[in-house]
């Protein structure tokens, strides 16, 4: 196919309750509203389909393919677009993911990526959370191509690693989309500046999914979905509620900085490189 050099981009902050259905009917509705729109690609916050902890996670974890992914299938094609399934808790083999799976408008799955590292933090005083009680990692890279660009795919705390995104801007990832929920504390110190740094870096545009922030829940999401340019700039930010934000993604933009500011030729592979030891998708 011929690159197209411009789409329109919509990332639902999904308000995610603890009765499972209604998260999922909500999701549907919302991606075909940014269909509507004229978005190409729509992106769905982490832990959407389940409130976000580790005490939830058993509960709500699903077989993929199962009822969450079925519906995801499902809106991906009536709404014609790709669909980058936020995550699910995912059941395989006795053991828990924190899963994205991403949908193509035809409604077939095209990846499945499970979240690579694991949240386990501790700020004493402000918050303590340890995925890794529940979760396994993920041992993959992954990658999907679109009729605009190719989309590298993170899930939250896999943003602080720089070294992914490099890994997925030289491989040819002009977007990079990172479902995530920080929190209270992390959220307003480091979610915009990792996901500026990213977008500098590497000179793409990178897009992130929080769910709205929810007072009463155990684990309270920063919310502040947003999409920033290869410049650095913020070009679409949501606040604390549930919504859609749109941004147009220009790749003549990511282009022209590219050109300017040629940072690619630059490199100094003869004194340093950052390598990926294991290809694959899924």
């Amino acid at each position: 196919w011929k690159l197209l050099d411009k789409f329109r981009l919509a990332v639902v902050q999904l308000q995610v309750t603890r009765v499972k259905a209604d998260n999922l009917s909500r999701a549907r509705r919302l991606v075909k509203e940014a269909a509507d729109e004229g978005s190409k690609v729509v992106l769905l916050p982490e832990c959407f389909n389940s409130p976000y902890g580790t005490s939830f996670f058993p509960t709500y974890a699903e077989r993929i393919p199962g009822e969450s992914t079925q519906m995801l299938s499902e809106a991906a094609k009536e709404s014609g677009v790709y669909l980058v399934g936020g995550s699910i808790p995912e059941e395989d083999g006795g053991k828990l993911y924190n899963s994205c799976v991403v949908f193509g408008p035809d409604g077939g799955m095209i990846l499945k990526h499970r979240k690579i590292h694991l949240f386990d933090i501790n700020i004493p005083g402000k918050i303590c959370f340890q995925e890794s009680e529940t979760l396994s990692p993920g041992n993959s890279l992954s990658m999907f191509d679109t009729p605009y660009c190719k989309v590298g795919v993170g899930i939250c705390y896999d943003m602080r690693f720089a070294e992914l995104a490099q890994l997925y801007s030289r491989s040819g990832c002009q977007l990079l989309v990172y479902p995530g929920a920080f929190n209270m504390t992390t959220g307003p110190a480091h979610w915009e500046l990792l996901q500026r740094a990213r977008a500098l870096d590497n000179q793409v545009f990178v897009a992130t999914a929080s769910p709205a922030r929810d007072e009463t829940a155990s684990y309270v999401a920063w919310g502040h979905s947003t999409v920033v340019n290869p410049w650095g700039e913020v070009i679409s930010k949501a606040g604390a509620e549930e919504t859609i934000i749109y941004a147009n993604i220009d790749l003549q933009h990511l282009a022209d900085v590219r050109q300017q500011i040629p940072i690619t030729s630059q490199r100094r592979s003869d004194l340093y490189s950052v390598a990926s030891v294991q290809a694959g998708s899924g």
